[in-house]
């Protein structure tokens, strides 16, 4: 069962002047770090020698983990302070089918603080490590069944899914009740901007320290890197009660990211418990907040000039003179291994298939851009495959093999859900059209990749940006869905963003536990490799009759390839065999009166779907192959539909070969190694039916 292995954490750092580009880094270690309120002293303690290393001073870490550094003597005696937890959840329940229930901890200012939680990759923070998970979302081809949640998710209504099927194997993780769960996401740079969960108020935290670095002319000064801010500071306020020989003439807090920029000597503090005052011996502090985007979510943003400015407040508050060009201080980011580079899950028994899986799963394809899934897809081809493979007008993928009788189809889709740039404002705001039935929510307040053409001005062929947040919201689902890049039109258009461009967010799948397997775009990139990983178990002399292996273009919204597909063969084809996702009402907010089948249980025989019906003699084929081969085999009927449904048109039945997965069309999507295994082996079986 693999351990807490988790994904890297990848900076992505825009071309930046030197001095920006290791600021902007800087920030986005501070972003990154963990320090869960409440059991900071985990992560903090830790930090100590770090930072005496980076400042040429003596940090010392207390029994709560706040980090305290003097430099300088006599008076006056200045505090500058910064907290550097943020709020997040716990574990509150652990039910006996293995999931987790959470209570926030910590307050948020944020209406959609819980909901940006649910349908994503999250983290629970064990004393062993972290643990990957997900958080649970309804299935987006159930929407009919969900038309009346409406209202934003609150944190009584998220449930956290690890790959566990008991309350055991929930403690063989090492996850315990309180242990902390937040977002599994490292922080996000784009355009002069880092983003991420309280990014001002961690990048206050990363003036403090760089600041510490030079030694007040006059005085001392304590520089105190605080705990439990979201408490209200009671870190500082014990750093100040505790140190009697330090009466502070003055303090200059780093506050949490506002709309607007603020700079004040105040008497009480939003926040701030007024026993931290008291504590001090203090009338008054002096505070700076810096101005942020999307302040209170998962994307609040700060640009490199507010960075910049913090640290000058941190400075004046602590008496010292910054050089012409400030060294910031970076702090140590946990490495998150992702499915593709962990080499303990790699190694297991379900390794292979998880790699081959997590090699087309990391690839971006929405509809029309299914290029890099493609070119995978052919790399991996067996050799005969690949000199019988053909690229038809459309970009579908065709393999062909067998005698010319009896044509028997089984098809993949490449595409994903995802976003088309349909429009962009004079200001930058990208205006989205979907692709697909993604669910809305599930990328409302998240990172946003927007993928150029290969090569485009010979500059990597991503540009970072993040989905546009509402300010505040009731309801769950967002009218229209904006992205925003860190640029105006004019850049933008300098980069080479156009219209129709794809647009995602970034994706890293990962192993949960057991055989479990999690990672956007399920659907169907496990079609697509349990189509492949047929392919290699076949030696295409021994097949009886003509087969056509198809992995489509543009499923999502339209079975756009499969209709050209349809045009050419269908008249042709006897039976078509749709390889694509059975979604599973065998999660929490589904009801199991239909579309129930159990994740690890084998493959799913879609009988029935909303475009097409297969024959009972078709099933009862599929039946008597899964028996000869010894696969077990699910039967059942869901929603949406599939490929072969253009082929129907054309005679030819059309019946759903699935692997069961639940959360469809989000990027928390959950498989289960052993059914693709299965998968491959079943196609292989009915592929090689008389």
């Amino acid at each position: 069962m693999p351990r807490s292995a988790a994904l890297a954490s990848v900076i992505c750092v825009a071309a930046f002047p030197a001095q920006v580009d290791a600021q902007q880094q800087a920030v986005a270690s501070w972003v990154s770090f963990d320090a869960p309120v409440g059991l900071e002293m985990r992560t903090t303690r830790g930090l100590a020698p770090v930072l005496s290393a980076a400042t040429g001073g003596t940090w010392r870490a207390d029994a709560l983990g706040n980090l305290v550094l003097r430099k300088g003597a006599g008076v006056p005696k200045r505090v500058v302070a910064c907290a550097v937890d943020k709020p997040g959840f716990a574990v509150t329940q652990i039910t006996k089918e293995g999931m987790l229930r959470l209570h926030r901890v910590g307050n948020v200012s944020h209406a959609l603080w819980d909901q940006a939680h649910e349908g994503q990759q999250l983290e629970v923070l064990t004393a062993r490590g972290a643990v990957p998970a997900v958080s649970a979302i309804a299935n987006g081809h159930f929407a009919q069944q969900h038309r009346r949640d409406s209202l934003v998710v609150t944190a009584d209504e998220l449930w956290v899914d690890v790959g566990a099927s008991s309350a055991a194997e929930v403690a063989a993780l090492g996850i315990a009740l309180l242990d902390p769960v937040q977002r599994r996401l490292a922080a996000w740079s784009y355009g002069e901007y880092v983003a991420g969960a309280a990014a001002g108020q961690r990048a206050g935290c990363a003036a403090v320290v760089t600041a510490a670095q030079s030694t007040p002319s006059q005085g001392e000064t304590m520089f105190v890197v605080s705990v439990q801010g979201a408490f209200g500071w009671p870190g500082l306020g014990g750093v100040l009660a505790k140190t009697p020989d330090f009466h502070a003439d003055q303090v200059t807090l780093l506050m949490n990211g506002r709309s607007d920029r603020v700079q004040r000597h105040v008497r009480s503090v939003p926040g701030v418990n007024a026993a931290v005052l008291r504590a001090g011996g203090l009338d008054s502090v002096r505070i700076a907040a810096p101005a942020v985007r999307h302040a209170g979510t998962l994307v609040e943003s700060i640009a490199a000039n507010e960075a910049a400015w913090l640290l000058d407040q941190a400075a004046q508050g602590a008496g010292v003179s910054l050089p012409p060009t400030p060294t910031w201080v970076s702090v140590p980011v946990r490495r998150r291994a992702s499915a593709a580079m962990d080499p303990v899950v790699r190694s297991d028994v379900y390794g292979a298939t998880m790699t081959q899986l997590a090699r087309l799963a990391d690839l971006p394809a929405t509809p029309t851009h299914e290029w890099r899934v493609r070119e995978a897809i052919m790399a991996q081809l067996p050799s005969w495959a690949r000199a019988q493979a053909a690229v038809d007008s459309v970009g579908n993928l065709i393999v062909s093999a067998g005698p010319a009788r009896d044509t028997v189809v089984f098809m993949a889709h490449m595409d994903e859900v995802g976003f088309h740039v349909a429009s962009i404002a004079r200001d930058g705001t990208v205006s989205l059209a979907t692709r697909g039935g993604a669910v809305h929510s599930a990328w409302e307040g998240q990172p946003a990749v927007l993928h150029l053409p290969r090569g485009t001005n010979g500059e990597a062929d991503t540009v970072a940006g993040v989905f546009v947040p509402r300010d505040s919201a009731r309801v769950r689902q967002m009218r229209t869905v904006t992205a925003w890049f860190g640029m105006d039109s004019a850049q933008l258009v300098a980069r080479g963003v156009r219209v129709g461009q794809g647009v995602t967010s970034p994706k890293v799948s990962v192993r949960l536990a057991g055989a479990r397997f999690t990672g956007r775009s399920m659907d169907d990139r496990a079609g697509s490799t349990a189509l492949l990983m047929a392919v290699t178990r076949i030696d295409p002399a021994t097949l009886p009759h003509a087969v056509l292996f198809v992995w489509s273009v543009q499923e999502e919204g339209g079975l756009v390839g499969a209709q050209v597909a349809a045009q050419r063969y269908g008249a042709t084809t006897s039976r078509i065999y749709s390889i694509d996702t059975f979604v599973s009402s065998e999660t929490p907010l589904e009801s199991p009166h239909f579309a129930f089948v159990r994740l690890g249980d084998g493959p799913v025989l879609r009988a029935i779907e909303n475009g097409s019906i297969s024959p009972p003699a078709v099933r009862e084929q599929v039946r008597t192959a899964a028996r000869s081969a010894g696969i077990p085999l699910q039967t059942g009927l869901t929603q949406g539909g599939t490929d072969g449904t253009a082929f129907t048109f054309y005679g030819a039945p059309n019946t759903g070969l699935s692997w069961p997965g639940r959360y469809s069309h989000t990027p928390a999507e959950v498989l289960d190694l052993r059914d693709v295994e299965r998968l491959a082996a079943l196609i292989a079986a009915v592929a090689l039916q008389r």
